[in-house]
Protein backbone atom coordinates (compact mmCIF):
# COMPACT_ATOMS: atom_id res chain seq x y z
CA UNK A 1 0.00 0.00 0.00
CA UNK A 2 2.64 2.76 1.24
CA UNK A 3 4.85 1.47 -2.51
CA UNK A 4 1.52 2.00 -4.60
CA UNK A 5 0.59 5.54 -2.79
CA UNK A 6 4.21 6.79 -3.29
CA UNK A 7 3.86 5.66 -6.97
CA UNK A 8 0.66 7.95 -7.49
CA UNK A 9 2.08 10.64 -5.21
CA UNK A 10 5.07 11.39 -7.47
CA UNK A 11 3.17 10.13 -10.59
CA UNK A 12 6.44 7.38 -11.64
CA UNK A 13 6.09 4.90 -13.94
CA UNK A 14 6.85 1.80 -12.24
CA UNK A 15 9.49 -0.02 -13.97
CA UNK A 16 11.32 3.41 -14.01
CA UNK A 17 11.10 3.14 -9.92
CA UNK A 18 12.15 0.44 -9.78
CA UNK A 19 14.52 0.56 -12.28
CA UNK A 20 16.16 3.36 -9.24
CA UNK A 21 15.77 1.55 -6.36
CA UNK A 22 18.13 -1.67 -8.05
CA UNK A 23 20.29 1.79 -9.25
CA UNK A 24 20.56 3.00 -5.84
CA UNK A 25 21.06 0.29 -4.32
CA UNK A 26 24.42 -1.10 -6.33
CA UNK A 27 25.14 1.96 -6.30
CA UNK A 28 25.74 2.47 -2.74
CA UNK A 29 26.71 -1.41 -2.10
CA UNK A 30 29.98 -0.49 -4.38
CA UNK A 31 29.57 3.28 -2.83
CA UNK A 32 30.48 1.45 0.77
CA UNK A 33 33.03 -0.86 -0.37
CA UNK A 34 35.47 1.91 -1.38
CA UNK A 35 34.24 4.97 0.74
CA UNK A 36 32.25 7.25 -1.64
CA UNK A 37 28.85 8.53 -1.99
CA UNK A 38 29.06 8.13 -5.52
CA UNK A 39 26.45 10.98 -6.24
CA UNK A 40 28.05 11.79 -9.97
CA UNK A 41 27.25 8.46 -11.06
CA UNK A 42 23.73 8.45 -9.42
CA UNK A 43 22.77 12.06 -10.64
CA UNK A 44 22.84 10.93 -14.54
CA UNK A 45 20.46 8.15 -13.93
CA UNK A 46 17.60 10.52 -12.33
CA UNK A 47 17.75 13.37 -14.88
CA UNK A 48 17.71 10.03 -17.27
CA UNK A 49 13.83 9.52 -15.95
CA UNK A 50 12.70 12.85 -16.11
CA UNK A 51 13.30 14.48 -12.74
CA UNK A 52 13.93 18.57 -13.04
CA UNK A 53 18.06 19.30 -13.03
CA UNK A 54 17.56 21.53 -9.81
CA UNK A 55 14.93 18.92 -8.00
CA UNK A 56 17.23 16.13 -9.13
CA UNK A 57 20.54 17.76 -7.35
CA UNK A 58 18.73 18.08 -4.22
CA UNK A 59 17.55 14.51 -4.26
CA UNK A 60 20.81 13.46 -5.21
CA UNK A 61 22.15 15.18 -2.32
CA UNK A 62 20.20 13.59 0.37
CA UNK A 63 20.49 9.94 -1.05
CA UNK A 64 24.39 10.55 -0.72
CA UNK A 65 24.30 11.84 2.85
CA UNK A 66 22.06 8.58 3.36
CA UNK A 67 24.29 6.27 2.11
CA UNK A 68 27.49 7.93 3.46
CA UNK A 69 25.88 7.87 7.06
CA UNK A 70 24.90 3.86 6.44
CA UNK A 71 28.71 2.94 4.97
CA UNK A 72 29.65 5.73 8.16
CA UNK A 73 27.83 3.26 11.10
CA UNK A 74 29.59 -0.07 9.58
CA UNK A 75 32.76 1.17 9.02
CA UNK A 76 32.83 2.69 12.43
CA UNK A 77 31.90 -0.89 14.26
CA UNK A 78 34.85 -2.34 12.09
CA UNK A 79 37.43 0.18 13.73
CA UNK A 80 37.86 2.19 10.62
CA UNK A 81 37.75 5.54 10.75
CA UNK A 82 39.98 8.19 12.06
CA UNK A 83 38.13 11.13 13.77
CA UNK A 84 41.08 12.98 14.23
CA UNK A 85 41.91 13.26 10.81
CA UNK A 86 37.61 13.65 10.24
CA UNK A 87 37.50 16.56 12.31
CA UNK A 88 40.46 18.28 10.44
CA UNK A 89 39.34 17.70 7.46
CA UNK A 90 35.41 17.74 7.89
CA UNK A 91 35.05 21.09 9.76
CA UNK A 92 36.97 22.80 7.23
CA UNK A 93 35.22 21.26 4.18
CA UNK A 94 31.88 22.10 5.47
CA UNK A 95 32.27 25.58 6.26
CA UNK A 96 34.51 26.22 2.20
CA UNK A 97 31.61 24.31 0.82
CA UNK A 98 29.33 26.47 2.36
CA UNK A 99 31.24 29.51 0.89
CA UNK A 100 32.12 27.87 -1.90
CA UNK A 101 28.59 27.67 -2.78
CA UNK A 102 27.65 31.41 -2.32
CA UNK A 103 30.09 32.25 -5.13
CA UNK A 104 29.34 29.22 -6.82
CA UNK A 105 27.59 31.21 -9.75
CA UNK A 106 30.35 33.32 -10.53
CA UNK A 107 32.42 31.00 -12.53
CA UNK A 108 31.79 28.36 -15.43
CA UNK A 109 31.24 25.55 -13.42
CA UNK A 110 31.17 23.34 -16.12
CA UNK A 111 34.68 24.20 -17.43
CA UNK A 112 35.82 22.88 -13.85
CA UNK A 113 33.52 19.68 -13.37
CA UNK A 114 35.19 18.79 -16.73
CA UNK A 115 38.87 19.94 -15.36
CA UNK A 116 38.05 17.83 -12.14
CA UNK A 117 36.72 15.00 -14.29
CA UNK A 118 39.55 14.57 -15.52
CA UNK A 119 42.05 14.59 -12.55
CA UNK A 120 39.59 12.09 -10.79
CA UNK A 121 39.78 9.88 -13.71
CA UNK A 122 43.92 10.01 -13.87
CA UNK A 123 43.96 9.27 -10.17
CA UNK A 124 41.56 6.12 -10.57
CA UNK A 125 44.03 4.69 -13.42
CA UNK A 126 47.15 5.68 -10.69
CA UNK A 127 45.45 3.55 -7.95
CA UNK A 128 44.48 0.67 -10.82
CA UNK A 129 49.04 0.94 -10.85
CA UNK A 130 49.56 0.83 -7.47
CA UNK A 131 47.22 -2.10 -6.81
CA UNK A 132 50.09 -4.16 -9.55
CA UNK A 133 52.61 -3.55 -6.58
CA UNK A 134 53.91 -6.33 -5.40
CA UNK A 135 54.97 -5.35 -2.38
CA UNK A 136 51.81 -4.22 -0.73
CA UNK A 137 51.06 -6.09 1.81
CA UNK A 138 47.91 -7.71 2.41
CA UNK A 139 46.37 -5.86 5.61
CA UNK A 140 48.61 -2.46 5.00
CA UNK A 141 50.40 -0.30 2.44
CA UNK A 142 53.67 0.94 3.04
CA UNK A 143 54.04 4.25 4.46
CA UNK A 144 56.29 6.37 3.00
CA UNK A 145 58.44 8.69 4.84
CA UNK A 146 55.67 11.01 5.52
CA UNK A 147 57.51 12.30 8.95
CA UNK A 148 56.40 15.78 9.52
CA UNK A 149 55.55 17.02 12.92
CA UNK A 150 51.78 16.60 13.60
CA UNK A 151 51.23 20.30 13.63
CA UNK A 152 52.50 20.37 9.83
CA UNK A 153 49.99 17.40 9.05
CA UNK A 154 46.95 19.04 10.90
CA UNK A 155 47.76 21.70 8.57
CA UNK A 156 47.85 19.90 5.84
CA UNK A 157 44.70 17.67 6.69
CA UNK A 158 42.98 21.00 7.13
CA UNK A 159 43.95 23.09 4.23
CA UNK A 160 43.19 19.83 2.51
CA UNK A 161 39.71 20.04 3.27
CA UNK A 162 39.63 23.04 2.78
CA UNK A 163 40.46 23.36 -0.90
CA UNK A 164 38.34 20.18 -1.66
CA UNK A 165 35.43 21.98 0.02
CA UNK A 166 35.58 25.23 -1.93
CA UNK A 167 35.49 23.64 -5.02
CA UNK A 168 33.04 21.22 -3.92
CA UNK A 169 30.99 23.95 -3.21
CA UNK A 170 31.19 26.30 -6.23
CA UNK A 171 30.12 22.69 -8.67
CA UNK A 172 27.72 21.78 -5.98
CA UNK A 173 29.46 17.88 -5.51
CA UNK A 174 30.65 16.59 -2.01
CA UNK A 175 33.85 15.59 -3.72
CA UNK A 176 34.24 12.51 -2.11
CA UNK A 177 36.00 11.43 -5.47
CA UNK A 178 38.89 13.83 -4.55
CA UNK A 179 38.78 13.55 -1.06
CA UNK A 180 39.84 9.87 -0.89
CA UNK A 181 42.84 9.93 -3.31
CA UNK A 182 44.69 13.00 -1.10
CA UNK A 183 43.89 10.83 2.14
CA UNK A 184 45.61 7.82 0.69
CA UNK A 185 48.51 9.85 -2.16
CA UNK A 186 49.17 12.98 0.08
CA UNK A 187 48.21 11.99 3.61
CA UNK A 188 49.66 8.41 3.18
CA UNK A 189 46.58 6.51 5.09
CA UNK A 190 45.85 3.03 5.23
CA UNK A 191 43.07 2.63 1.99
CA UNK A 192 41.13 0.90 4.28
CA UNK A 193 41.14 3.99 7.21
CA UNK A 194 40.47 6.22 4.59
CA UNK A 195 37.44 4.75 2.70
CA UNK A 196 35.80 4.69 6.53
CA UNK A 197 37.12 8.56 7.17
CA UNK A 198 35.81 9.64 3.98
CA UNK A 199 32.34 8.13 4.55
CA UNK A 200 31.59 11.07 7.63
CA UNK A 201 33.42 13.46 5.90
CA UNK A 202 31.20 13.28 2.67
CA UNK A 203 28.00 12.61 5.40
CA UNK A 204 28.46 16.24 6.57
CA UNK A 205 28.65 17.60 3.79
CA UNK A 206 25.97 15.99 2.10
CA UNK A 207 23.92 16.87 4.96
CA UNK A 208 24.36 20.67 5.17
CA UNK A 209 24.24 20.47 1.27
CA UNK A 210 20.86 18.83 1.75
CA UNK A 211 19.67 21.10 3.88
CA UNK A 212 20.46 24.28 1.56
CA UNK A 213 18.34 22.83 -1.37
CA UNK A 214 15.71 22.00 1.12
CA UNK A 215 15.24 25.65 2.53
CA UNK A 216 14.54 25.92 -2.03
CA UNK A 217 12.21 23.49 -1.80
CA UNK A 218 14.42 21.36 -4.41
CA UNK A 219 14.18 17.65 -2.79
CA UNK A 220 11.78 14.84 -3.95
CA UNK A 221 11.12 13.50 -0.46
CA UNK A 222 9.17 10.51 -1.81
CA UNK A 223 11.83 9.37 -4.16
CA UNK A 224 14.51 10.05 -1.02
CA UNK A 225 12.72 7.59 1.16
CA UNK A 226 12.69 4.91 -1.51
CA UNK A 227 15.96 5.50 -3.31
CA UNK A 228 18.00 5.94 -0.05
CA UNK A 229 16.51 3.07 1.62
CA UNK A 230 18.00 0.98 -1.02
CA UNK A 231 21.48 3.38 -1.13
CA UNK A 232 21.56 2.39 2.52
CA UNK A 233 21.34 -1.05 2.26
CA UNK A 234 23.53 -0.88 -0.23
CA UNK A 235 26.20 1.36 1.42
CA UNK A 236 26.30 -0.96 4.42
CA UNK A 237 26.74 -4.91 2.86
CA UNK A 238 29.67 -2.70 0.46
CA UNK A 239 31.46 -1.56 3.98
CA UNK A 240 31.01 -4.93 4.99
CA UNK A 241 33.55 -6.04 2.38
CA UNK A 242 35.75 -3.18 2.68
CA UNK A 243 37.97 -5.14 5.73
CA UNK A 244 37.48 -8.50 4.17
CA UNK A 245 38.98 -8.14 0.52
CA UNK A 246 42.67 -7.94 -0.24
CA UNK A 247 44.20 -4.38 -0.57
CA UNK A 248 45.14 -4.62 -3.53
CA UNK A 249 41.65 -5.62 -5.08
CA UNK A 250 40.63 -2.87 -2.66
CA UNK A 251 42.97 -0.29 -4.33
CA UNK A 252 41.73 -1.87 -8.17
CA UNK A 253 38.35 -1.25 -7.30
CA UNK A 254 38.86 2.37 -6.26
CA UNK A 255 40.88 2.94 -9.14
CA UNK A 256 38.08 1.49 -11.28
CA UNK A 257 35.66 3.42 -9.53
CA UNK A 258 37.58 6.41 -9.57
CA UNK A 259 37.90 6.13 -13.16
CA UNK A 260 34.75 5.45 -14.00
CA UNK A 261 33.69 8.96 -11.72
CA UNK A 262 36.11 10.92 -14.01
CA UNK A 263 34.80 10.16 -16.87
CA UNK A 264 31.20 10.40 -16.05
CA UNK A 265 31.76 14.06 -14.97
CA UNK A 266 34.28 14.86 -17.68
CA UNK A 267 31.36 13.93 -20.12
CA UNK A 268 29.36 15.91 -17.69
CA UNK A 269 30.75 19.16 -18.49
CA UNK A 270 31.61 18.19 -22.25
CA UNK A 271 28.28 18.32 -22.59
CA UNK A 272 27.06 21.03 -20.61
CA UNK A 273 29.69 23.42 -22.00
CA UNK A 274 28.63 22.51 -25.67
Amino acid sequence: MLIENLLIFVDFPTWKLFSLLLISFFVGLLGGFVGLALGTIRLPFLLLFGIPPATAAGTNIIISASSSLSGMIRHFRDGRIDFKIALMMGVPSVFAAFVGGLFSHRLNSDLLILFIGGFVAWQGVEFILMSKNKSNQKNSIPNSNYTHKNMIRNLSEAGIGLGIGLLGGLVGLILGSIRLPALIRLLKVEPRIAAGTNTIIGFCMGFVGGLGHSIHGGIEYEIVLMMGLAAILGSYQGARLTGKVNLNLLLAFMGGVLSITGIVMFLRGVINLY
